[in-house]
């Protein structure tokens, strides 16, 4: 009965969904920044560097949540970039203003917005990046889901720039961001950058995006949008059934449309990424 019960464990911790995740442990970091020390949660490959690095930014749910300090979306995402040899480094802009998920707080109610606060935290995220010797000062990209690829995009604009001599951003790939603002202030981008998009996205806006891109074609740095037939906002989590979120309570969720897996799309976008980081 006991070599059953022990072979019975072994099976268990080898099946997949039971495996214990092979990412390291993050080491969280405080970054220097405008009124407040920004913490952030850093992973890296194995040696010295330099590495590429991607700043990634989270989705208005936040970070982290209880015991977490990085939800299983992110980490899964780290786990794809630390594969290509990136290091990734995710700024807390809730955390680190002791403010929990922000979807259902309205925006003139906001003390974090997508165009201001967070836009701060990636530049002073950025400049704490160029001060580090495990990084590659010139292949720092973007990466945002949701509330932070719309941060990122306020973050890429022309207008955004230092203007100083450091290099700039090396690219940038925006989740589903809401793009409708964006795009009636005629945006466009300095650094090239990927737009990743479910069709039947009904929380943001697929027309929006595609208006927004196309309008700055001619006037812009390469800008690309993919829009993936079928699937809905967070396609790329994983094994997420694809339901309503009218219902829920809750706070980590927006208050409408749907959100759910598409394992075709989320298959396409991590080659995407892969590829676009790559260039």
């Amino acid at each position: 009965m006991r070599l059953l019960s022990a072979t019975l464990l072994l099976t268990l911790l080898a099946a997949p969904g039971a495996r214990a995740s092979s990412l390291p442990a993050p080491n969280q970091v405080d970054i220097p920044a405008p009124s407040l020390t920004l913490h952030a949660q850093l992973f890296k490959p194995e040696g010295a560097g330099p590495f590429p690095t991607v700043i990634a930014l989270h989705a208005c749910g936040g970070l982290g949540a209880h015991a977490e300090a990085v939800l299983p979306r992110y980490r899964d995402w780290v786990e794809q970039l630390l594969k290509t040899g990136h290091a990734v480094l995710l700024p807390d802009s809730y955390g680190s203003r002791e403010l929990g998920p922000q979807c259902r707080v309205k925006e003139r109610e906001r003390r974090v917005l997508a165009r201001r606060e967070r836009v701060a935290d990636i530049k002073a995220t950025w400049q704490w990046l160029q001060q580090q010797p495990w990084a590659a000062r010139d292949r720092i990209s973007l990466m945002g889901w949701a509330n932070g690829a719309s941060a990122l995009l306020w973050a890429v604009r022309p207008q955004s720039s230092a203007r100083s001599a450091e290099p700039d951003f090396r690219s940038a790939i925006a989740f589903y961001p809401d793009c409708r603002l964006s795009s009636g202030l005629g945006w466009s981008t300095r650094v090239p950058t990927l737009l990743l998009i479910g069709a039947q996205d009904d929380v943001s806006s697929p027309t929006a995006c595609r208006q927004m891109v196309e309008g700055a074609r001619g006037r812009s740095a390469l800008t690309r949008i993919v829009v993936y037939p079928g699937a809905a906002h967070e396609f790329d989590r994983a094994n997420v059934p694809l339901r309503s979120i009218a219902a829920t309570a809750d706070a980590a969720l927006p208050e409408r449309g749907h959100i759910g897996t598409d394992a075709g799309a989320r298959s396409e976008a991590q080659k995407s990424v892969a590829e676009w980081l790559a260039r």
